[in-house]
């Protein structure tokens, strides 16, 4: 059974930059309180109006960035905030949880979306076991109970890309192509896009040659059991970056009683696990779920969009579910981005509704579009929306 469509109101994100460059001096409600500004000010509803505030954030170390967030962006002590780790799917996730709070009557206006400054992430340590032990320093922490089956994430899409014999020179080639269209899409997205810190673009994108991405080093090496090179070139891998996305949703009483005509509609979305060591795979199982559910056909979307943090991913999501490389990520992915971790999801969303939103300005109809996500430990989100 399909939920009852949640109304959008507005949606915006940052600009998405690589860690250590203008956003690194940004905390996560730094990067998303400008957001909220500009929601409230689309959408023309005061602060007073919104109930809640759900945000996906993974490297905060605890606290609860949703709650500075709502603070920071003036919408007053009274509402709740939620701050949600689902890894990678967090920022979808967020959005999910949202329409449920709207669904179950706890919320009449919800902002919710995603945020990781990523350059401002506390450094990991794990306390001594013994007394007098020094502490443990660690960059990740554990996705599964077992270490054999919780392969680091570079490990994992080695290993897929192997496993799956996609080679070194087709990742390569997809990663062109990825920063090839986003570096044509660069003044189409500004609508979509809050200046911060100086920046109004996208850092990462660039116009390369197939020469030099291929002169870039691997920066995991490994070969099918055929010999082919799988490696994963520099390209070929999402950089960690800084970023945020956030949307504005309400219900259809709360439209009514602002007078607000909603812009889109959330229309679904659909969370699966998968194995722990193959997570690139799980937005497939997400994006099977969604067209089962949905009964949409993923060839027909006006917009689809996969958060690929490895080219590898790309091309094997791309094969698994029969379509063009180029039906995925028309304005570049999330290789030519980067990867704010508890944004990403987030992100495509917005970057799913710009895209409807600029078909349906040229041409009058429904729109349809898909935004899907993979998470460490084996987990996969999608998230469909509709815009008339």
């Amino acid at each position: 059974m399909n939920a009852a469509p949640v109304p959008i109101l507005a949606w915006a994100r940052t600009p998405v930059m690589p860690v250590g460059g203008a956003l690194a001096a940004c905390q996560p409600h730094q990067l998303a309180a400008p957001l909220v500004e500009r929601l409230l000010a689309d959408a023309g509803l005061p602060a007073r109006a919104v109930d809640a505030v759900v945000l996906g954030n993974a490297l905060g170390a605890g606290g609860n960035p949703a709650r500075v967030l709502a603070l920071a962006a003036g919408l007053g002590e009274r509402i709740p905030a939620v701050t949600l780790d689902s890894q990678c799917c967090a920022g979808l996730d967020a959005v999910t949880h949202a329409c449920g709070l709207l669904a179950l009557g706890q919320a009449q206006v919800v902002v919710a979306g995603g945020a990781e400054a990523w350059s401002r992430a506390p450094l990991r340590m794990h306390r001594p076991v013994q007394a007098g032990a020094a502490p443990v320093a660690y960059e990740s922490p554990a996705f599964t109970p077992w270490p054999g089956r919780d392969p680091d994430m570079l490990q994992a899409a080695l290993d897929g890309a192997r496993r799956l014999r996609l080679s070194r020179s087709a990742q390569d080639a997809y990663a062109l192509a990825s920063h090839a269209r986003a570096v044509v899409a660069r003044g189409q997205m500004a609508a979509e896009i809050v200046p911060l810190c100086g920046l109004a673009h996208d850092a990462y994108p660039r116009p390369m040659t197939a020469a030099r991405v291929a002169r870039m080093p691997a920066v995991a090496a490994g070969h099918a059991q055929d010999g082919t090179d799988c490696g994963l070139g520099t390209a070929a891998v999402s950089p960690r970056a800084d970023g945020a996305a956030l949307l504005l949703l309400a219900t259809p009483a709360a439209c009514a009683r602002w007078g607000l005509r909603p812009r889109a509609h959330w229309c679904g979305s659909a969370s699966v696990g998968g194995a722990p060591e193959a997570p690139m795979l799980c937005a497939i199982d997400a994006a099977r779920a969604a067209q089962e559910r949905s009964g949409w056909r993923l060839d027909a979307l006006d917009a689809l969009e996969l958060h690929d943090a490895f080219a590898a991913q790309g091309l094997a999501f791309c094969s698994a579910l029969g379509l063009p490389t180029g039906a995925v990520n028309r304005g570049g992915g999330g290789l030519a981005r980067g990867h704010p971790i508890g944004a990403s999801g987030a992100i495509a969303l917005v970057r799913v509704l710009a895209q409807l939103d600029a078909k349906r300005r040229r041409a009058a109809g429904e729109r349809r579009g898909l935004a899907c996500i993979a998470g460490a430990g084996g987990l996969g989100t999608a998230a469909w929306v509709a815009m008339e």
